[in-house]
């Protein structure tokens, strides 16, 4: 199969990279030149559209921002639906509204165009490392077509559904879980910074606790040793899944109290620090109790 990513910021040049690395003949496209100059690098090809993309591609993975954006890249003009052959895939890896992902798929029904709606988890490490999980939903005879091309950039795929919208949908609460993960992680870390105990120490316990996890043990890391920017993970992609939780909560009448309050912290995070990664909503706690966490021994 030919495939294609559209959006090679830090998940999707990830994608691209194992897809290459999986055997497979790969080509994309993003409006940003750098991030196109940094595919031919890896072994890709990069195109100058999404019209291009489509035209040279037998799947295509979508992994844009936002739904609005999905929407143009499959739907709009020069788009998938128009440029694909009869028969191409596309896989959407990107988190949106699961109302968004079940326009597309009715907007898909009927024509030569079939989808597969699989949103990933496992951050900038996982795309770059293979090692992401998808939840896929979509048609069982073509989750077993795709499934060598979802191999190649996953450890885990998760067939969740067989509609859009039923991978968002999953996703949304998992996202509800690991933001609020996150946010008691930052209050914790400021905790400890303002009692005096050291960075070290803080990590060492936690990681080999009950509490310790992949969520708990890299933003521990990353405060302690004062990795706030450039790491990855910016904060509005938590701040937009955490949205689409809460949104999605609303519409089905269930309380997020934890939840809603790690959008808060998120918020605040964003606010102050637009520029910076998850854990930089750590830093507004810190300000506030005036002590800061660092990587420093036990006394």
């Amino acid at each position: 199969m030919r495939c294609g990513v559209i959006g090679l910021g830090d998940m999707g040049s990830g994608l691209a990279k194992n897809l290459v690395k999986g055997g497979f003949e790969t080509c994309g496209f993003d409006m940003t030149p750098a991030r196109n100059a940094a595919l031919a690098d890896m072994g890709g090809t990069p195109l100058q559209s999404v019209a291009q993309v489509g035209a040279a591609t037998d799947v295509v993975f979508v992994m844009v921002m936002t739904g609005a954006q999905a929407k143009a890249v499959i739907l709009g003009d020069g788009g998938l639906l128009e440029t694909m052959a009869p028969g191409g895939t596309v896989i959407l890896t990107a988190t949106i509204k699961p109302s968004e992902a079940r326009e597309i798929g009715t907007a898909l029904e009927g024509t030569s165009l079939r989808m597969i709606d699989s949103p990933v988890s496992g951050g900038f490490p996982g795309a770059q490392g293979g090692t992401l999980t998808m939840m896929a939903a979509g048609a069982p005879d073509l989750l077993d077509h795709c499934a060598p091309v979802m191999d190649a950039v996953s450890a885990s795929i998760h067939r969740v559904g067989t509609t859009a919208g039923e991978g968002q949908t999953v996703k949304a609460c998992l996202q509800s879980l690991l933001g609020s993960i996150f946010s008691a992680t930052f209050e914790a870390a400021a905790l400890a910074a303002k009692a005096g105990v050291p960075g070290q120490v803080i990590y060492d316990v936690f990681s080999t606790s009950g509490g310790g996890c992949g969520i708990v043990n890299t933003a521990l890391q990353k405060i302690i040793d004062r990795q706030f920017e450039g790491t990855g993970s910016h904060i509005n992609t938590m701040h937009k899944d955490l949205t689409i939780s809460m949104g999605m909560a609303e519409d089905l009448g269930v309380p997020l109290h934890t939840a809603a309050s790690a959008m808060q912290i998120f918020t605040a995070g964003r606010t102050k620090y637009p520029n910076g990664d998850n854990w930089v909503a750590t830093r507004v706690i810190e300000e506030i109790v005036g002590a800061e966490l660092h990587r420093e021994a036990a006394k």
